[in-house]
């Protein structure tokens, strides 16, 4: 519930950002034109910026599908970031905690190994306590809750990630669907004339395009999140899957 909470609130934040943004850009270019109108004589205007060309291309595209685009990308992103938080806070030195394991082991047995555990963050500790509050049954125990717990941590990485996907899926079906009702909108004008005028179709189809366009954007944005989260997944079950190999060797060798 925290997550959801936080995901959330990192989704609004973006929100209100990104409207507050357009509102004083708005603001800006209004008070900019009233001013060359102004000053007639003066005609020379200054070069707009890219990020002012953007923003009046997404408003060109028009409120419904690029609301709906937008609204892929704020809450891709919020995920995003709240899984690459979690996933930083969750890398372990696992090499450290096997030493210090082993050490804990060797002065002051299972009980200390566990404390080592219980003050260590991260899903390699839980899986070691786990282990280790098996290992005086037998080392079979131990293997199978080392085996089960990690694949409850391996879930808790996953968490949420398939809703990325889902966006990186979504936004540029909406783009596409936005260019077809946008070219059917243009033959239903040229059918209404029944003239071939191209000013009579030129702005449906630019902004039926231009709905593809941030529908694509958007999904590149994402999926170069999506795979670096997945990448940083792969790094933490790999050195999970090594060290509960090491946790083994460790509890074969103190039972000797």
């Amino acid at each position: 519930m925290k997550r959801l909470f936080s995901i959330l609130a990192i989704a609004c934040i973006m929100a209100f950002g990104t409207v507050n943004a357009s509102t004083n850009a708005y603001t800006v270019e209004t008070a900019t034109t009233a001013v060359a109108t102004s000053f007639q004589e003066e005609p020379a205007v200054a070069e707009r910026s890219f990020t002012q060309q953007v923003k009046e291309r997404f408003i060109e595209g028009g409120p419904f599908f690029m609301g709906i685009v937008l609204l892929c990308l704020i809450l891709g992103l919020a995920i995003a970031i709240e899984r690459i938080i979690y996933l930083n806070l969750a890398t372990t030195n696992s090499k450290k905690l096997t030493a210090n394991v082993e050490d804990a082991l060797n002065s002051g047995g299972i009980e200390a190994a566990k404390e080592v555990c219980r003050n260590t963050k991260g899903p390699v500790a839980s899986i070691f306590y786990q282990g280790l509050d098996r290992a005086d049954e037998d080392i079979d125990a131990a293997e199978k809750a080392v085996v089960a717990y990690g694949g409850v941590q391996m879930g808790q990485l996953e968490k949420n990630v398939s809703w990325i996907s889902l966006f990186i899926a979504l936004a540029p079906m909406l783009g596409f669907m936005g260019t077809v009702l946008g070219m059917i909108d243009a033959f239903d004008k040229i059918e209404a004339a029944g003239d071939m005028n191209p000013s009579l179709v030129a702005g449906g189809i630019k902004v039926a395009l231009l709905t593809t366009v941030f529908g694509l954007i958007v999904a590149i944005i994402l999926q170069i999140f999506y795979n670096y989260i997945i990448s940083k997944i792969d790094s933490i079950v790999n050195d999970m899957e090594d060290a509960s190999i090491s946790l083994m060797d460790l509890l074969v060798r103190h039972k000797k």
